[in-house]
């Protein structure tokens, strides 16, 4: 959970990341107006620390809470929100599966990615696939704050490790970025859950895919990370800190 500090929070960073979803967000809050937020964590004690860092800020209100993706998509169509605090692992539905269904349901809400796993193990893909943000929680709560402003407004907002990350991936050669960097969006959902146990039957009902589907992109996805079966995805992803 984010700690107070008196530093000086880091500067958002407006970015570009592609033609995907995140080019159709607007400026949902003029500055001065208030943040209307939706908070999603499963832990009750992060959410309840969250909620009272956020009451001492005037411009920003916290109108509803969520421990689940399930809850976080009911929320989103009963509430007017301008930004929606995502933690990417939570029981049931995770948190990268719950954006991408709340992108589709709202493809112009900001989400902002609150997670307790390093910043390059996810935060790349996860901008990829349509969040305005990431932050870890590991980050003073002056820089949640700034965060949060910053998407509210229609901004990306990127720490300067995000923002090294986003650059080396420009400039040095695939090899020398972690194997799953390689995995389009759809094909590292898929090896998540791969790496968590999931069948491929299962993971087929989870998406609206076919089996067959399924089946092929875990072809790809074994061929594109050099292994040779799901026990092999599993070591990968425990290895490093992509699940718990």
């Amino acid at each position: 959970m984010p700690i107070p500090d008196t530093s000086t929070p880091a500067r958002p960073v407006a970015t570009s990341l592609g033609d995907g979803p995140q080019r159709e967000i607007s400026s949902h809050v003029y500055p001065g107006a208030m943040i209307r937020i939706l908070i999603a964590d499963d832990h009750a004690v992060v959410r309840a620390g969250i909620r009272q860092f956020i009451a001492g800020h005037d411009d920003m209100s916290v109108v509803g809470e969520a421990a689940t993706g399930a809850e976080v998509l009911d929320c989103i169509r009963k509430e007017e929100l301008d930004v929606v605090v995502l933690d990417i692992s939570m029981p049931g539905r995770s948190g990268v599966d719950t954006l991408r269904s709340l992108k589709r349901v709202r493809p112009k809400l900001p989400v902002l990615i609150l997670s307790g796993f390093a910043e390059n193990l996810y935060a790349v893909n996860l901008l990829r696939a349509g969040a305005a943000g990431y932050v870890s929680k590991e980050a003073a709560a002056t820089q949640l704050v700034a965060a949060i402003r910053a998407v509210a407004q229609g901004r990306k907002y990127i720490s300067p490790a995000v923002a090294q990350l986003l650059a080396d991936g420009l400039s040095i050669k695939d090899q020398d970025q972690p194997v799953h960097n390689q995995l389009s969006q759809r094909e590292f959902q898929v090896f998540c859950k791969l790496a968590k146990g999931e069948g491929v039957s299962k993971i087929a009902e989870e998406l609206f895919l076919s089996v067959k589907t399924v089946s092929t992109y875990r072809g790809r996805i074994l061929e594109k990370m050099g292994m040779k079966t799901n026990a092999d995805l599993t070591y990968y992803a425990i290895k490093n800190e992509l699940i718990n």
